[in-house]
């Protein structure tokens, strides 16, 4: 009697440490197509660039809720060896930000970028839209013409517009392959006061006044889009119209 008791207590033992499928990380909601789940996991894997909501949606079937599969895939891989992560609002399967030691791999550069190039990237990245001229009195040098057709041979500056003063002075901004370079989802992501300061990059006590600027990747009032000459140049670091 006492032996069939005693079977009862381990088999409620063993069913209450059971997890119901529906409760577990790795099972898709029942409100989410699991086939559908499926093709946009093999999407994401497959890409070698991240993919954004529109690509992924012309490939599924139609009426594939697309941010409900992005968000469940997001909730069953937030805890494996690699996430789903939305950068310059696309997406793509990366390595966890904590097992990242495992994959890094030191080898000599092949070209590094200058002090003066890596001071006119932060310029442009925290003040787009931004002239030359409006770079030239932030630096308080001038500005050499290769440092800019540097960062753009590398692809993460581009010219985006012209603005509307006299001359007509073309507007540069970072690129698309810049976010995906630093993992940001927008410009509007890059680090503020408090991240700069905590990382060294800024006095404990910033001068009086001193504000990190907002950037934005919008068109601004007093800006027109760029259809200028020599527009096509501009992918392989082409010549500076300025």
């Amino acid at each position: 009697m006492n032996r069939v008791i005693r079977l009862r207590e381990l088999k409620a033992e063993v069913e209450a440490e059971i997890v119901p499928e529906s409760e577990s990380s790795d099972m898709p909601s029942p409100a989410v197509n699991p086939e559908h789940l499926r093709m946009m996991e093999a999407l994401l894997f497959a890409a070698s660039e991240p993919l954004d909501a529109k690509a992924l949606s012309t490939s599924l079937p139609e009426g594939a809720n697309v941010p409900m599969l992005l968000a469940e895939l997001q909730r069953i891989y937030e805890k494996r060896g690699v996430t789903l992560v939305c950068v310059a609002e696309k997406w793509q399967f990366r390595t966890a930000p904590d097992l990242a030691f495992l994959l890094r791999e030191e080898r000599p550069e092949q070209r590094r970028l200058s002090r003066a190039a890596i001071e006119t990237l932060a310029i442009i990245a925290y003040h787009q839209p931004v002239t030359r001229a409006e770079i030239e009195d932030i630096r308080g040098v001038m500005l050499s013409k290769g440092t800019v057709d540097v960062l753009m041979e590398v692809g993460w500056v581009k010219i985006r517009g012209r603005k509307r003063t006299p001359g007509r002075p073309v507007t540069y901004g970072t690129t698309e392959a810049f976010l995906v370079h630093f993992g940001l989802e927008s410009v509007t992501h890059l680090p503020g006061m408090d991240e700069l300061k905590a990382a060294g990059f800024l006095e404990a006590l910033p001068p009086s006044g001193f504000d990190v600027p907002t950037p934005s990747d919008q068109l601004g009032p007093d800006e027109d889009p760029y259809e200028g000459e020599g527009e096509a140049d501009l992918a392989t670091g082409g010549p500076d119209p300025n």
